[in-house]
């Protein structure tokens, strides 16, 4: 019987602008139905790696894989078809459109009324007329995250989701992923650490481009190199 590919797989990627190398080697393999943290001090990598993994940007070497497929020279809107959709770190939202006409244009489905699911999973429902631009910031994210389920992920990219949302729409958006992870898989790029211990089944800690160390949340937590390099909690 043949082993069944991993959802997604990385080899020896690599991204260097100039003399700088932002992503090193990445080995990095994600299985069908986890929920995926990617954590690391600022200018770790994090939001490099994710681009080149959406097709944001072109790898200077190595390769992406994609359920066995390698789609290291596709461009991005060819990844979104095969079922791969990035919420970006910096809102992208349309924002001289209605909050419902941003998730239609998303799902290259005219009208509202198709948008409203979308909206109810991420608790925008109410405010399907408002134009999209004057919603709060947090609320802007939560946008891009409904114009993500809009494209019915395989694999949905969360950059930092939780930037800017209250405490309470924290605790929703907690839930919310858990039940997308029924039907998609998640890769979560995340400072929030009380969310990234919560949710991922999985954390991958980045450093200077390359993976530190990988585990379970709590291998993670008791990880003496981690404590260093970006929990802070180790001894001096």
């Amino acid at each position: 019987m043949a082993a069944v590919s991993p959802l997604l797989e990385t080899r020896n990627l690599s991204r260097s602008f100039g003399g700088l190398k932002a992503v090193s080697d990445v080995n990095f393999t994600l299985e069908v139905g986890e929920i995926r943290a990617v954590i690391g001090p600022n200018g770790a990598g994090k939001t490099t790696f994710v681009s080149l993994v959406s097709g944001r940007l072109a790898p200077s070497s190595g390769a992406v894989l994609f359920e066995g497929d390698d789609i290291t020279r596709l461009p991005a809107f060819k990844r979104v078809r095969l079922g791969i959709a990035y919420t970006f770190q910096i809102t992208s939202i349309y924002g001289n459109l209605t909050v419902a006409e941003n998730v239609a244009l998303a799902a290259h489905q005219p009208g509202a009324k198709s948008s409203l699911e979308y909206l109810e999973r991420v608790g925008l429902a109410g405010r399907a007329a408002q134009i999209a631009g004057t919603l709060a910031y947090g609320h802007q994210r939560l946008l891009e995250v409904a114009m993500g389920l809009a494209l019915r992920p395989k694999l949905l990219i969360l950059d930092e989701p939780t930037q800017g949302l209250s405490d309470s729409e924290i605790t929703n958006f907690i839930e919310l992923v858990r039940t997308l992870s029924k039907t998609a898989t998640v890769l979560l790029i995340e400072h929030n650490m009380p969310v990234v211990m919560e949710l991922a089944h999985r954390i991958t800690v980045l450093d200077r481009g390359q993976i530190l160390a990988e585990g379970a949340p709590e291998d993670i937590r008791a990880n003496r190199a981690v404590q260093n390099a970006y929990l802070g909690t180790a001894d001096a």
